[in-house]
């Protein structure tokens, strides 16, 4: 079955969303290089229990519209909060992967009433990462990602970085081909590929201010013991941005563990819904 791709309009930008069940709005937020169909394993088990679960393609991610300019770190975070009040609802739980993850703390801080509860996966809160050697050549593709010529380069020989970032990434995780299907066909089209590497290019030192407020919504992020970029410790040591409940779910995969290991991510998710 091919899920039906619908479309909405919110900051000033056409989405596309991926859509499973009705009830209260779970909003699900995915990461680079990845698509809405991140979740396509926990979007209808969100659905099964009463939950509207909507994931859309992030900004620039085709099939969502392409904006004119490159992604800066408000504008992601207010796209949540757009998307929420365009898809009808009042508020909505919000579920964050990698950039994701960022759009997701921006939004939580910009719209606390708005969002009724935080999940983050894979990313501790970026205002309080000390880094260190290791984390520093641990994300080197943020520099790298920032240098002309740098999207067409990862798009040589049918997108052969994609797979090897993923292991990098996710060391113990060993996807079959079919697992990066989606990512080439939104990457196939070159403007969404340049969008996405926009992000990184944007990407500043310096928290912006959706970063630096703190967080008054509960919230629960996802460490992957199999990290080995960001550990367990480094959520620990976050919980200073956060102002109300604020829980660290140790599991096990890198950084894709909602991928990895889909059903001991899910369990876990649901202990806190």
């Amino acid at each position: 079955m091919v899920d039906e791709i619908r479309f909405v309009e919110a900051n000033g930008l056409r989405f596309a969303y991926l859509e499973d069940g009705s009830g209260p709005l779970v909003l699900l937020l995915h990461g680079f290089p990845d698509t809405a169909h991140t979740w396509d394993d926990l979007r209808p088990r969100l659905a099964a229990r009463g939950f509207r679960a909507v994931s859309p393609f992030m900004r620039g991610y085709h099939p969502s519209a392409i904006p004119d300019r490159d992604a800066d770190q408000e504008t992601l975070a207010r796209d949540p909060l757009a998307l929420i009040e365009a898809l009808g609802a009042d508020d909505a739980v919000v579920i964050g992967h990698d950039w994701g993850a960022s759009a997701a703390y921006g939004a939580a801080a910009l719209g606390p009433d708005r969002v009724k509860k935080l999940f983050v996966v894979g990313i501790p809160h970026p205002a309080a990462l000390k880094p260190t050697l290791k984390k520093l050549w641990g994300v080197r593709h943020f520099a790298a990602y920032k240098l002309p010529g740098a999207a067409n380069r990862f798009a040589r020989n049918d997108f052969a970085a994609l797979p090897a970032i993923c292991r990098r990434w996710s060391p113990t995780w060993n996807p079959g081909p079919e697992e990066f299907d989606a990512v080439r066909v939104s990457f196939a089209n070159p403007a969404s590929l340049n969008a996405a590497f926009g992000y990184y290019r944007k990407l500043s030192p310096i928290p912006s201010p959706s970063l630096k407020a703190k967080i008054t919504v509960p919230t629960v992020v996802f460490a992957g013991l199999d990290d080995p970029i960001a550990e367990p410790s480094d959520y620990r040591g976050a919980a200073r941005m956060f102002a109300n409940e604020y829980v660290v779910e140790e599991v096990p995969g890198g950084h894709f563990m909602h991928r990895e290991h889909p059903e001991a991510f899910a369990e876990r998710l649901f202990a806190h819904l």
